[in-house]
């Protein structure tokens, strides 16, 4: 039996008018907790300075909740931004690595600050000699 899978299946559905389930929960915890601040800061100062640690909480919410860049949500964006930021700003690719490996995602280096090594045939070869030397003896 075959089933047909929907192509765009990380698509999140808008439930009400434009908004993703993800995007409402987002807003309505921080928005509650504003709402807290709000409240609790308006017993003891007047409205007018309660409002404006609420009301920048408020904004960065609707900023988390509706941002959306190439496809990416806020989060992964700014993981993005940051791994970007500090690796090395130029990738070089290699064949046959890759480069998203757990143990590479902080660490890329660029060509430029390889060392090429070079090593010394001779003292390798003299080594061999006397190996042979020596179990000649034997």
């Amino acid at each position: 039996m075959q089933y047909k899978i929907p192509v765009q299946i990380e698509n999140e559905d808008p439930i009400v008018a434009w908004l993703s389930l993800r995007q409402l929960a987002i807003m309505i915890i921080w928005w509650t907790i504003a709402y807290n601040i709000f409240t609790s800061l308006a017993k003891s100062t007047s409205t007018e300075i309660a409002i404006i640690p609420s009301f920048i909480i408020f904004s960065i919410t609707l900023l988390i909740a509706l941002f959306k860049y190439s496809e990416m949500t806020f989060i992964p964006f700014v993981l993005s931004f940051i791994r970007f930021k500090s690796n090395t700003e130029e990738r070089v690719w290699v064949k046959w690595v890759d480069s998203f490996q757990p143990i590479d995602i902080w660490y890329l280096t660029s060509s430029q600050s390889k060392k090429e090594e070079k090593i010394d045939f001779t003292s390798k070869i003299d080594k061999i000699n006397e190996l042979e030397n020596k179990l000649n003896k034997i």
